[in-house]
C-alpha cells in the first residue's frame, strides 16, 4: 500500500514535516544536504531494519530535539508508527494502529526497497553488503525471512562466545547452539535460493531495453548438513574466533549476461544499469506475490543516468506502484508524467 500521509517529529533536519503525498512518483528536489534522503530514510523504516543508510537509531534523533524521534505513516486505512523515546535511544518502537508490534511485523504490512548512490559500489564491496541487499529483496518476498535472521545471529554469537571464552565450552550447549544455527540456517539459505530462482527468471524474461540483464547465483555455501559441518568445525572456528561456514558465508555473484563478463568488471554506468535491472525486475516480482507492489525509494538515480536511460527508468516504472524520488534539480524529472511534487530545504518541504 502506498504512503498517503508521513508525518516525521525530530528526525534528523526536522523538527516537524507533515506531507500527503499521491500514489504514484513521488519527486523530491532540492540542494543537496537539504534533507530529501532524510524523508526517504523514514519511509524506509516503515519496514524491518535500520533504514536506507543503516545508521543507529541514536543517530536519527534530531541533535537540537529531545533525544528520541517519531515517524507516523498512514497505509490506507492502517496508521504506522514508529521511533524512540529519549529516555532508551536505541530501543526502536512500533505501533499498529496505536498498538505496540514487533519489529519485524512491518514487513506484513508492505514492502520498501531502495537503492542510494551508496549502494553504486555494491559489486565492488564486500560479500557482506550483497548479503544484506539480497536479504532485503528476500524479505520482500517471505516476511519470515527476519526472524530466521535474527534468530540464527543470536545463536551465532552465543556459540562464538562459547568457543572463544577461557573456560571450557559444554559440549551440550554447543551442540544446541549448533542445532539452532541449523535450523534457522536452513530456512534463510531455501529463502535466498527460492528468490534468486525467481528474480533470475524474472531477469531472463525483462524487456531489452536500456537496463542491462543479469545472470544472478549464490556462492560460498552449499547447503549440506550445517549442525554436522559446525561441529566438525569448532577447532578452526575457535582459531578464527567466527564460523567459518554456513549462510553468512554466501555471496551473490551477478553477471552481465550480454556480456558474459562479472558485475565487478563492468562500467560503472552498466553497474548502475545491472542493479536497477535487479530491482525493477524484483518489484515486479513482488507485485506478483504480494497483489501489492512495493515502495521503491530511488535516491539520486536520475542524476547518474543519461537522458535516454532516464527516460527508459521513468517508462519502467510508470504505474508501478508508489516511487519516491530526489534529485537536486527539479529539470530530472523531466519526462515523469502525473507526480506528486515537492521542494525541500532547510528541513522544511512545501508542494512544489
Amino acid at each position: 500500500m502506498p504512503v498517503s500521509r508521513l508525518a516525521l517529529t525530530d528526525f534528523r533536519s526536522y523538527s516537524s514535516a507533515l506531507m500527503e503525498p499521491g500514489p504514484g512518483f513521488v519527486l523530491l528536489s532540492g540542494d543537496n544536504g537539504a534533507g530529501k534522503t532524510n524523508l526517504l530514510e523514514a519511509v524506509s523504516l516503515l519496514s524491518p531494519g535500520r533504514g536506507l543508510r543503516g545508521a543507529a537509531l541514536s543517530e536519527m534523533a534530531r541533535i537540537d530535539g529531545h533525544g528520541g524521534f517519531a515517524v507516523a505513516a498512514r497505509l490506507g486505512d492502517v496508521e504506522v508508527g514508529t521511533g524512540t523515546q529519549p529516555t532508551a535511544p536505541e530501543r526502536r518502537q512500533v505501533r499498529i494502529n496505536t498498538a505496540p508490534a514487533s519489529v519485524n511485523s512491518l514487513s506484513e504490512w508492505l514492502s520498501v526497497l531502495w537503492l542510494t548512490p551508496a549502494m553504486d559500489r555494491l559489486f565492488l564491496g564486500s560479500a557482506g553488503d550483497r548479503r544484506r541487499f539480497l536479504d532485503r529483496l528476500v524479505l520482500a518476498l517471505e516476511p519470515g525471512h527476519a526472524h530466521h535472521s535474527s534468530r540464527y545471529e543470536a545463536a551465532m554469537r552465543a556459540r562464538t562466545k562459547l568457543l572463544t571464552d577461557e573456560a571450557p565450552a559444554d559440549p551440550s550447549w554447543l551442540a544446541a547452539l549448533e542445532q539452532q544455527m541449523a535450523e534457522h540456517g536452513t530456512v534463510i539459505a531455501g529463502a535466498r535460493s527460492r528468490t534468486i530462482a525467481e528474480l533470475g527468471q524474472r531477469t531472463l524474461n525483462a524487456p531489452e531495453d536500456e537496463f542491462a540483464r543479469a545472470d544472478i547465483r549464490l556462492e560460498g555455501w552449499d547447503q549440506a548438513d550445517l549442525a554436522a559441518q559446525l561441529r566438525d568445525s569448532r577447532r578452526r572456528d575457535t582459531t578464527a574466533g567466527r564460523a567459518t561456514l554456513g549462510p553468512h558465508r554466501q555471496d551473490l555473484i551477478v553477471t552481465h549476461r550480454a556480456k558474459q563478463m562479472s558485475a565487478a568488471r563492468s562500467s560503472t554506468g552498466e553497474q548502475k544499469a545491472l542493479l536497477l535491472g535487479l530491482v525493477l525486475a524484483h518489484a515486479e516480482l513482488v507485485t506478483e506475490r504480494r497483489g501489492d507492489p512495493p515502495i521503491l525509494l530511488l535516491d539520486e538515480v536520475a542524476a547518474h543516468l543519461d537522458p535516454k536511460r532516464r527516460s527508459a527508468l521513468f517508462a519502467r516504472l510508470e504505474g508501478r506502484g508508489q516511487v519516491w524520488m530526489t534529485a537536486t534539480e527539479a529539470a530530472l524529472f523531466e519526462g515523469v508524467g502525473q507526480a506528486s511534487r515537492f521542494h525541500v530545504a532547510g528541513g522544511s518541504l512545501s508542494p512544489h
